[in-house]
């Protein structure tokens, strides 16, 4: 591995949901601007529960019970489901120049960093593999969740290895649709995973032989040679910043909510195996024919994350009419990936959601 590349290696212990979170946002544009290395990050949390980029806080997270418990509640950068984390857990990600491993796109990112993780858990005696798209089982249970995306010339991917596990606690916390237990014919949530508890008993390795384990397979999966390195005060001081301007900030955690106000709303949700996407619009006019607003959320992953904004944007102002072939202009004008979606998603819920509308105008159950 003499010509592998190098990774600095930080670990930075315990912090709250919002705090690693503007950790992460911090590493992204640090890499961006060229002030840090490329970079592996472990990380812990508090008790926590962290919803996706693209969902709406009140549909996914039981607040009160959140509230009541101490149990600190924000919005992740990257886009998926909601997340309990407690001291439990292991977060994992790295950050590096895009073009430095050569992926092709998203999903070949996620498959051979998702390779790379499991070949590191099979080292710790855990028979791991990569479930496409972006997930780490064994024996089809869920043990490292995944995901990511491509900011500018940085590529953020991030994962969680559950260690031992609350399902109590994470039952209550989260709102899990019936639907998403039903496509796998689950009972509860915690029916779908699997910890390192469970699996090993009391051969659990410590902390610092699980990152080893990790490191491991990323240098061998990857071809990288990770290298343990420290946290700057300037990257401790940019954190910081990002928390109190952005991420650690009540208005970032409830920026998603449906629209309200005047008009009536049409709402349609679609599950797909690779996630689900709910579109809540607000129409306009004398004949209600007209977007005015339009919301587009759920827990998928896409790269760019804002490029979900600039659709919403792109139809505003269009009449029902027109939305499908305005969709379809946007999806083949935009440089977009999905990891858990495809672009036809996204559109059938947005003709679903007008369509329904459209029937309970003309007098027909929606």
């Amino acid at each position: 591995m003499s010509n592998a590349p190098e990774f600095r290696v930080i670990d930075t212990g315990i912090r709250g949901g919002r705090a690693n979170v503007a950790f992460d946002q911090m590493l992204i544009e640090a890499r961006r601007e060229g002030i840090i290395p490329n970079t592996i990050r472990f990380l812990r949390f508090y008790p926590s529960v962290l919803i996706g980029r693209h969902q709406i806080l009140s549909h996914e997270i039981n607040l009160d019970y959140c509230l009541g418990r101490g149990i600190e509640v924000g919005r992740r950068i990257t886009g998926g489901g909601g997340l309990y984390l407690d001291q439990n857990q292991i977060g994992w990600e790295l950050v590096f120049d895009r073009n430095l491993l050569r992926f092709s796109d998203l999903g070949d990112a996620a498959r051979h960093i998702c390779e790379a993780a499991a070949l590191g858990l099979h080292k710790l005696g855990v028979p791991a593999r990569y479930r496409p798209r972006n997930d780490i089982e064994v024996d089809g249970r869920k043990i490292s969740g995944t995901g990511g995306f491509f900011d500018g010339n940085v590529l953020f991917y991030q994962g969680t290895l559950l260690i031992d596990f609350d399902p109590e606690t994470m039952s209550a916390a989260l709102r899990v649709p019936s639907s998403k237990l039903a496509k796998r014919e689950l009972a509860s949530a915690g029916q779908r995973i699997v910890t390192m508890r469970a699996l090993l008993g009391e051969r659990v390795p410590n902390l610092s032989t699980i990152y080893q384990g990790l490191l491991d397979g990323f240098a061998e999966g990857l071809n990288i040679l990770p290298v343990w390195g420290d946290i700057t005060q300037r990257e401790e001081q940019l954190a910081e910043r990002i928390y109190y301007d952005e991420v650690g900030t009540e208005a970032f955690v409830r920026i998603l909510d449906a629209p309200r106000g005047e008009g009536k709303i049409a709402s349609a949700a679609l599950t797909r195996p690779g996630g689900t996407v709910r579109v809540d619009i607000r129409l306009e006019g004398p004949l209600q024919d007209r977007i005015r607003e339009i919301l587009i959320t759920g827990d998928f992953f896409v790269t760019p994350p804002r490029i979900i904004l600039d659709l919403e944007a792109s139809l505003r102002g269009v009449e029902v009419k027109d939305t499908d072939f305005v969709i379809a202009e946007f999806f083949r004008r935009a440089p977009v990936q999905f990891l858990s979606l495809k672009p036809e998603d996204i559109q059938a819920a947005i003709v679903s959601a007008v369509q329904a509308f459209s029937a309970s105008l003309d007098g027909k159950s929606c």
